[in-house]
């Protein structure tokens, strides 16, 4: 079994990468960004708060995302293995997720980080901005605020992982296929 934690700034290529691990590795993805989007789209109390806290470019809070994550992996014990996308993005989540995953008798194989410098980022988010219709990809200074939230408060994530001998840091610049073999790489290494 593969518990993978995907991890990079908004716009790293998470979600293309992810899609690519999950069809060769056969994992669950779960992807806070599409289960929060579930519950904006539907319309819910939680999917209603979580799309004001988005527009500004803040985070949801962890007690809400924790519990949409318990219930997927209880849901998908039976699996090959989970990949988080977009989640721990704080060390109190890190310290959650392995909680949780201790209470169902597994646990996280590795993190594989994607870096991206800041421009860049800009770049591809205001580009996905004109086709995903999300406010929140075509404002450069909610873009800029997002990634800055990345630095002060997801970044560390990746210092929890490293003590734990668990973290792996991939260049996300180039083709898509010269980073998905890189990060099959670093997965197979775990």
């Amino acid at each position: 079994m593969i518990n993978l934690v995907l991890f990079g700034p908004p716009g790293a290529g998470k979600g293309t990468q992810s899609d690519m691990i999950k069809e060769k590795y056969n994992l669950v993805h779960l992807s806070t960004g599409d289960l929060l989007r579930g519950e904006i789209k539907a319309g819910t109390p939680l999917g209603i708060k979580a799309k004001e806290l988005m527009d500004q470019g803040q985070l949801v809070p962890d007690e809400v995302v924790i519990g949409m994550i318990d219930s997927k992996i209880k849901a998908n014990k039976e699996g090959n293995g989970f990949i988080f996308d977009g989640f721990p993005r704080t060390v109190a989540q890190a310290e959650a997720l392995d909680g949780l995953m201790s209470e169902n008798d597994i646990a996280i194989s590795g993190m594989v980080a994607l870096d991206v410098d800041e421009e860049e980022l800009t770049k591809r988010i205001l580009k996905r901005g004109e086709t995903s219709g999300r406010t929140d990809d075509q404002n450069e200074d909610l873009i800029r605020n997002r990634v800055k939230e990345y630095n002060t408060k997801t970044a560390p994530v990746a210092n929890f992982y490293e003590a734990q001998g668990k973290y792996k840091a991939i260049g996300g610049v180039g083709s898509i296929e010269e980073i998905f073999t890189n990060l099959c790489a670093a997965i197979d290494s775990l």
